[in-house]
């Protein structure tokens, strides 16, 4: 009796573990639902004020207020981050305002963003238009083509794919007769640099033989002075040739003794022509004087004796 009432005991024991167990777990359960519950509220309030936000950001956009418009996206941009409609609409607002490149940024955010395919061909879409106006033909063609993945049927966009593909074929031939010309005229100018290469090369070859006939002359006249100059050493004092036995028989004695005399100029008489004629003058003189005296002897004594 009593083992069996110490089974009852532990076996009762047992049961209000279990039921307590349970019931913690119901009330851990109720507690997360509620919470859960609550979290779930708040997000369909944050959705349901984001696309009230939107709504207002329309109204602007039809009244044309585009800066009330971009504050009201925002708005709804911050109130739900993955809110598409607001980004897509906050970049169509300014590409209406004419600002392409945070447009641009805005739609490529919206495509990447959004789930719906009807999303996305409107994103790509308007993507393909901002890449036209910036003149960005081959970008613009893949943006169309992903609008078309996404809605096959719309004839504007398949419209606008054309036009992107006509405008990428013109650029890319542009593109390749640039190149051809910057090809061609790289070309010409090398030519033109070897042209002027060799024209200063056959200047400089044309300078160098010119200096080198200069150099030339000046050696002949150098060699002309100086056989002037020997032939005028070869003269004698009296501007005649040098006899060689002459200069033998009077030695080097007398040349050493007697100082160089100056070259006589042309039309001139030399030192040395003037001596002679004055000596031919005193001989003749002194001639005509012992003449007189022997005149004069015929009448006078012969005296013997010297005079002291």
């Amino acid at each position: 009796m009593i083992e069996s009432a110490k089974k009852l005991v532990i076996f009762g024991d047992f049961v209000m573990f279990v039921m307590k167990s349970i019931v913690f777990i119901f009330i851990t359960l109720c507690t997360f639902s509620s919470f859960a519950q609550d979290d779930d509220e708040a997000l369909l309030e944050s959705k349901r004020q984001s696309n009230n936000f939107v709504f207002e950001g329309n109204e602007k956009i039809q009244g044309e207020d585009y800066v009330a418009a971009e504050m009201e996206y925002r708005k709804a941009i911050s109130e739900q981050q993955s809110n598409v409609s607001g980004i897509y609409n906050l970049g169509t607002s300014y590409y209406k305002k004419g600002n392409f490149e945070e447009s641009l940024y805005r739609l490529q955010e919206a495509a990447n963003k959004a789930t719906d395919r009807a999303e996305k061909h409107k994103a790509f879409h308007n993507i393909g238009n901002i890449l036209m106006q910036n003149k960005k033909c081959k970008e613009a063609v893949e943006a169309y083509k992903n609008a078309l993945r996404n809605n096959p049927a719309d004839e504007e966009t398949r419209y606008n794919f054309g036009l992107a593909k006509e405008c990428a074929k013109e650029q890319e031939d542009q593109n390749q007769d640039n190149k051809d010309d910057q090809d061609q005229n790289k070309d010409q100018n090398q030519d033109q640099n070897e042209d002027q290469n060799k024209d200063n090369k056959d200047q400089d070859q044309k300078d160098q033989d010119k200096q080198d006939e200069g150099d030339q002359d000046q050696d002949k006249k150098d060699e002309g002075d100086q056989d002037k100059d020997k032939g005028d050493q070869e003269e004698n004092e009296d501007g005649k040739p040098k006899d060689d036995k002459q200069d033998q028989g009077e030695g080097d004695q007398d040349k050493k003794e007697q100082p160089q005399q100056p070259k006589p100029q042309q039309g001139q008489m030399s030192p040395q022509q003037i001596k002679n004629l004055l000596e031919a003058m005193n001989n003749q003189e002194q001639k005509v004087q012992e003449k007189m005296n022997a005149e004069k002897q015929k009448g006078e004594r012969i005296k013997t004796d010297k005079d002291w």
